[in-house]
């Protein structure tokens, strides 16, 4: 397929590279034109503009958040300006769900067919090509786009018709992940000022009861306290769970879970942890209990 793919991020630059090994016709387009070099040198070609890269049959968003990709699909010139009719916007992009519905109004609106398509995985697992995809679309457009999606994952689960409902799973899912954060660190900062090995505790966890990759992932990260350079930087943590909230008080859900992680972060930036992966709130803790973070 022809393709254009815009945002080359730790995450995108993995799974545009992904499109090119895959035999697609990809056209790459980023602020930063350095970070494409690594991409073009796979057989990948650099668009100008954004409106260069929306040539194809389909152009793949993958950016940081509600406003740079307001900004790429709104501003003139843009995305919306720029795709033909029956053509694919594919927003693989953490957004609220807000935009995204805006966004499925908006192409409607000019005969284009919008797939809200967020992914979950660290930029490791972007660059093997091993990303879970949550669609939302309809089912010609998710057809259609399902080449894309087997070339940059491992599998693709289609929530709904309604592309802003795969937002709110994946927004759900971050939460998730973030209240595992959480807890990893409560409990290491437990044993560890109690002067237990936290290597070692994680390793009975992960061997028993909560042997899964997020337990191991995130829990590996808190005991070694390996938080740059970041997978998944902060900010963006922070900026998940202000969505979530957002979502949640729109449907009228209480979270309290959720209210407390977004304090968590604020925290977090609060002390310079901006630069730091978003499991770095896994070491508050341990900091609020006086440990040392070297056990």
């Amino acid at each position: 397929m022809k393709v254009g793919f815009i945002g080359l991020g730790r995450m995108g630059a993995g799974m545009a590279a992904n499109l090119v090994k895959a035999g697609h016709d990809v056209t790459v387009f980023n602020r930063s034109r350095a970070k494409a070099d690594e991409v073009v040198a796979l057989g990948a070609r650099v668009a100008a503009t954004v409106a260069e890269a929306c040539q194809g049959e389909v152009v793949m968003t993958m950016l940081a958040n509600d406003d740079a990709v307001e900004s790429v699909v709104y501003d003139e010139g843009g995305v919306l300006a720029s795709l033909a009719e029956g053509t694919i916007h594919i927003s693989a992009s953490t957004i609220s769900v807000a935009l995204s519905r805006r966004l499925s109004e908006s192409h409607a609106s000019r005969g284009q067919r919008y797939v809200a398509a967020p992914v979950f995985g660290r930029p490791e697992v972007a660059a093997a090509g091993q990303l879970f995809v949550v669609a939302g679309g309809t089912d010609d457009a998710i057809r259609d786009a399902t080449p894309l999606f087997d070339a940059i994952g491992k599998q693709t689960v289609i929530m709904s018709d309604t592309p802003s409902l795969a937002n709110l799973v994946k927004l759900s899912g971050n939460f998730l992940i973030a209240s595992v954060i959480e807890s990893l660190g409560e409990a290491m900062a437990l044993v560890g000022k109690a002067g237990i090995d936290r290597h070692q505790y994680l390793e009975l966890l992960t061997s028993s009861l909560f042997n899964v990759p997020v337990y191991k992932i995130y829990g590996g990260l808190i005991a070694a306290e390996q938080f740059e350079p970041a997978g998944f930087a902060a900010p963006l943590g922070q900026k998940d769970i202000r969505l979530t909230l957002s979502a949640a008080e729109e449907l009228c859900v209480p979270m309290p879970l959720a209210s407390l992680l977004r304090d968590r972060f604020l925290t977090l930036m609060a002390h310079g942890g901006e630069t730091l992966d978003w499991s770095a709130i896994g070491q508050l803790p341990a900091k609020d209990a006086g440990a040392r973070q070297d056990s």
